[in-house]
């Protein structure tokens, strides 16, 4: 729309004297002006309404995503490419296919985002600050998502040992259906603030170089038990893309779901017969 990213971005600067920012934002509608990017974040997509899953947005994001990883990745062939659109997962996989940029510079945004809706879940019930809450949640961006509560700890002290297990199970079923929930609030549109600020956190990571560890959705080499495939779990994020992923101790329950996740993504991505 001819227009509409030029006047957003033209609000935005006209806050650089309040906000005390320099850095210059442009709106275009021409893929050329991006050319040399350090980072790629693609938001771009059909959004969810009320009764929607996830996956029922896949051929038609697909469609989406394919024609715009094909204009970035020419153009900026150096970047690291974050992908925020749904189905995550299987479209974070199909920006690796279809960039052909080595798989460390190919991520999605879900890890991190299931973890603060769950890390909010938890303070809410325990009535503490969000931010003493460190919480942990692996796998796919969905209904299939693992959270870990014996690693998901308030002020050091797993929640395991704070919350009896219902409460817990609870919770966790509220975090599979964090997304949900706001879709049918809103009646159209979807979640916007929380995905935001965890893709601030992992571009930050990113330009800064940081190798923080950051819950993000990656592509496995026998990681976990799992190869070909990209899924959630923790990652050190750095100016290379992924510096390192990070095996953590998981029951053996957890890993049967964290494989029970994983198949789930194979499967929706197989149907687009690529």
């Amino acid at each position: 729309m001819e227009g509409l990213p030029q006047g957003k971005a033209l609000d935005m600067m006209e806050s650089a004297p309040m906000e005390e920012f320099s850095s210059k934002i442009l709106g275009t509608n021409h893929y050329e002006d991006s050319a040399g990017s350090d980072v790629i974040v693609i938001t771009a997509g059909l959004a969810r309404k009320p009764g929607m899953s996830r996956d029922d947005l896949l051929f038609k994001n697909a469609e989406i995503v394919g024609g715009i990883i094909g204009a970035c990745a020419k153009d900026s062939p150096q970047a690291v490419i974050v992908m925020v659109t749904n189905p995550l997962d299987v479209m974070t996989w199909l920006a690796w296919k279809r960039s052909g940029f080595p798989a460390e510079r190919v991520i999605g945004m879900a890890g991190e985002l299931d973890s603060a809706r769950y890390a909010y879940f938890i303070a809410e019930k325990l009535g503490c600050k969000p931010s003493d809450v460190k919480a942990m949640v692996l796998g796919g961006h969905g209904d299939q998502m693992v959270p870990v509560p014996q690693l998901t700890k308030v002020k050091g002290k797993p929640i395991t040992k704070c919350l009896d297990t219902a409460t817990i199970e609870a919770i966790h079923q509220r975090t599979r259906d964090g997304g949900a929930e706001i879709v049918q609030l809103l009646k159209t549109g979807s979640a916007y603030y929380a995905p935001s600020s965890s893709v601030v956190k992992m571009v930050r990571a990113i330009l800064q170089d940081t190798g923080e560890v950051i819950l993000s959705c990656v592509y496995l080499k026998g990681q976990y038990g799992l190869s070909d495939i990209y899924c959630g779990v923790p990652v050190k994020l750095g100016r290379s893309g992924v510096k390192q992923i990070v095996e953590i101790p998981i029951t053996e329950a957890q890993a049967q779901a964290l494989h029970v996740s994983a198949a789930d993504v194979r499967l929706n991505f197989e149907k687009l017969k690529l």
